[in-house]
């Protein structure tokens, strides 16, 4: 696989996520390319690497969160490049779960575009999901690192947390008795194996100690559940100018998200009201909706999510220290801090 290495002389985190993409883009185009026919173009559409009719774009639309993750760990440990094939796969598996993501929650827009399935109807984007999940897989596979065979193990058994996480996050749709501890394990498990993922891949694929995978695949999953909750206060209050998203979107579905389960659980008076009309089986309107998230900030859900990002990421930047001297973990701090100055 051909890679761009570019330079990151520029730590901010935007710089960061713009260098990975640049790093791994061509690997990334090269892996889609040989997928079927059948499902190829909507692949390359939804990464943003082409319009529904096949005409080429610059790069992919994604935020490159996860490949700066993974190639910043190889950093601290090694050297970037050394890890771009671990990039190209975790970034495949994330794809691989928004567009099943995208049927499951009937959401029409992503990355201010129509979603996939909208496009090209839902049982091909499901396939296409099923398809770049494979695909992951063999591009570990493919790499002649030492350290795949055991990556694609690690990488699975993560594919098949998403994927318990996110049966959890149907299940709670269907329930009123959720409580915060399941909630924070379907986030976990939803999220943060990922991006813990993601670390640890960059770390051995950059030939680090044990001991520095395992905190880095540590800082990950720390990031990843601070991730969520500001993914969560997104989906309430989020801009749908910056999210790409409907406004209230998670709201609409009534999803239990940490601040809504946070809120409901209060015992307040807000937290009532918020029961009451969350659990009805009316279609919201925008007025109902705004209610809602005006009771969930009441009952202190919006508090407690954005007081958990602090605790998180302040937890992960005390993996960061037992891996690398500050100056090797700096591009991680940076992301880190990326994840929690998200719009919320």
């Amino acid at each position: 696989m051909t890679t761009d290495t570019g330079c990151h002389d520029d730590t901010s985190a935007a710089a960061l996520c713009e260098w990975a993409r640049r790093t791994v883009a061509p690997s990334l185009r090269t892996a889609v390319e040989t997928l079927p026919a059948e499902v190829r173009l909507v692949a390359q559409y939804h990464l943003g690497l082409t319009d529904e009719h096949g005409h080429s774009s610059n790069a992919w639309s994604g935020k490159a969160l996860r490949p700066a993750l993974t190639l910043l760990s190889a950093e601290a440990v090694g050297t970037a490049t050394s890890a771009v094939p671990a990039a190209v796969a975790v970034e495949l598996v994330h794809n691989f779960s928004l567009l099943h993501d995208d049927v499951m929650d009937q959401d029409r827009t992503r990355r201010h575009r129509p979603t996939a399935w909208t496009v090209f109807g839902s049982n091909v984007a499901i396939l296409t999901g099923d398809a770049l999940s494979s695909l992951a897989s063999a591009v570990l596979a493919d790499s002649a690192n030492p350290a795949a065979p055991g990556a694609i193990g690690q990488l699975n058994a993560a594919v098949q947390e998403l994927i318990r996480g996110q049966a959890m996050d149907l299940a709670f749709e269907r329930r009123e008795d959720v409580d915060l501890s399941e909630c924070q394990s379907m986030a976990q498990a939803k999220t943060g194996a990922l991006l813990g993922v993601a670390c640890e891949l960059g770390a051995a694929f950059a030939g680090g100690t044990e001991a520095q995978r395992a905190s880095l695949r540590l800082f990950g999953e720390r990031l990843g559940l601070a991730f969520q909750h500001v993914d969560d206060l997104l989906g309430i209050w989020g801009d749908p100018e910056a999210t790409g998203k409907p406004g209230y979107s998670d709201l609409r579905g009534r999803k239990k998200t940490l601040p809504v389960v946070a809120a409901l659980k209060a015992g307040t008076p807000a937290a009532r009201q918020l029961a009451t009309r969350y659990h009805g089986e009316d279609a919201p309107d925008h007025a109902e909706l705004a209610e809602m998230a005006r009771l969930v900030d009441a009952a202190g859900g919006r508090a407690w999510s954005e007081s958990e990002v602090d605790q998180l990421l302040r937890d992960a930047r005390c993996q960061l220290d037992v891996v690398a001297p500050a100056a090797r973990t700096r591009g991680l701090r940076e992301i880190a801090d990326l994840v929690a100055r998200r719009d919320r």
